[in-house]
């Protein structure tokens, strides 16, 4: 196997070349093809009509969606690998959103000790975020991505030949984390990236967005790829953000994650003004635009003690008591060991509504 940090990115719309070039090389005594019920039946056609490898593998298809990034469906995975006759010599390709490069990542990392795979993501979210970074897992007792390893993919192709596939609200779910990418990184990289609506660029400007995104992620990931310091960077808008997608989920109103970042990093960048004199400009510019493009989340003062609890189950939390947060004096500029207190977040929350108008 590659090394457990290793990962090779490989910006490219000839995807099925590329799956060809991987298997060359890495010379599979038996490969499988993991999707989910949607990616089974708008992308592994097309990518089978390219891939000699890819249509003659062994194709397992999981449900799709969150609520199957679980046990039970990890099992099912598990099982269809043994009942195959996978071995340690075997590999696995991931087609699919953040919910299949996590748990067939994890499913990967875990079988025999772990074999090899690459990830193919097949929308914006998963293709800057989930896919890149090494981090594998599934859901557990109501938590996400409670379960999981680190564990890099041997490579990640990234196309954005997909796209033209998902719906709007999936384009915008990877653009929070775009959005989240270009505030770590600073300069003019958020002028560039919010230019014109997401959907307004051309499948050549999103791919060179995306590597610009994407390399962000990479280069803090090589630094610190399991999380002791820098990494923690990339946690911008997830602590809140987090706790926003687990309380729809258990009211009901399940919301996509991308949504729930964008939200999360309204929340976080308030809390960046009042603790380190984040740009009070900045921050409604952001806001402004979250609230354009992803709506005000129906949220109540009676809300917050569910949402405190959501982020005091964090595992960054050190267990003192108080709530960990990754925060910004201005974009580019991270401060990565950053409290605050339920009075603060709460005030937090109020300002938050204010700016979405909630």
């Amino acid at each position: 196997m590659a090394d457990q940090f290793s990962q090779q990115i490989i910006f490219t719309n000839s995807v099925g070349d590329a799956v060809e070039a991987w298997v060359a090389e890495a010379r599979p005594s038996k490969l499988f093809v993991i999707a989910d019920s949607n990616t089974a039946r708008l992308c592994l056609p097309a990518l089978a009509g390219e891939s000699a490898s890819v249509a003659a593998a062994t194709h397992i298809v999981v449900p799709a969606g969150e609520n199957h990034k679980n046990l039970a469906t990890l099992a099912s995975i598990w099982d269809s690998l043994c009942s195959n006759g996978a071995t340690r010599n075997s590999a696995v390709i991931n087609l699919g959103g953040g919910v299949v490069t996590d748990m067939g990542g994890f499913a990967a990392a875990t079988f025999k000790r772990g074999i090899r795979f690459i990830n193919i993501p097949t929308t914006l979210l998963a293709a800057v975020d989930a896919a890149v970074g090494g981090k594998t897992g599934i859901d557990f007792n109501g938590f996400k991505n409670e379960i999981g390893a680190f564990c890099s993919a041997d490579a990640v192709v990234i196309s954005t030949r997909f796209f033209p596939t998902l719906p709007r609200q999936e384009l915008l779910s990877g653009y929070a984390e775009m959005l989240k990418h270009s505030l770590l990184k600073g300069g003019d990289a958020y002028n560039r990236l919010t230019a014109k609506a997401p959907e307004q660029f051309s499948q050549e400007e999103l791919l060179e967005l995306l590597r610009e995104s994407v390399m962000v992620k990479k280069a803090v990931v090589e630094e610190d790829p399991t999380e002791k310091g820098l990494r923690k960077s990339l946690n911008l808008g997830h602590t809140a953000g987090h706790a926003f997608e687990s309380w729809a989920l258990e009211c009901g109103r399940p919301v996509a994650h991308g949504y729930a970042v964008a939200w999360g990093l309204v929340v976080d960048l308030v809390l960046s003004h009042l603790k380190l004199g984040f740009p009070s400009a900045m921050l409604r510019n952001v806001a402004g635009l979250v609230e354009e493009l992803y709506g005000r989340l129906p949220l109540e003062c009676k809300h917050y003690p569910a949402l405190l609890e959501y982020m005091r189950h964090d595992k960054k939390n050190a267990g003192d008591g108080t709530i960990a947060f990754t925060l910004l004096k201005a974009p580019g500029e991270v401060d990565v060991n950053c409290t605050a207190t339920p009075e603060e977040i709460t005030a937090a929350l109020d300002i938050f509504r204010d700016l979405l108008h909630i």
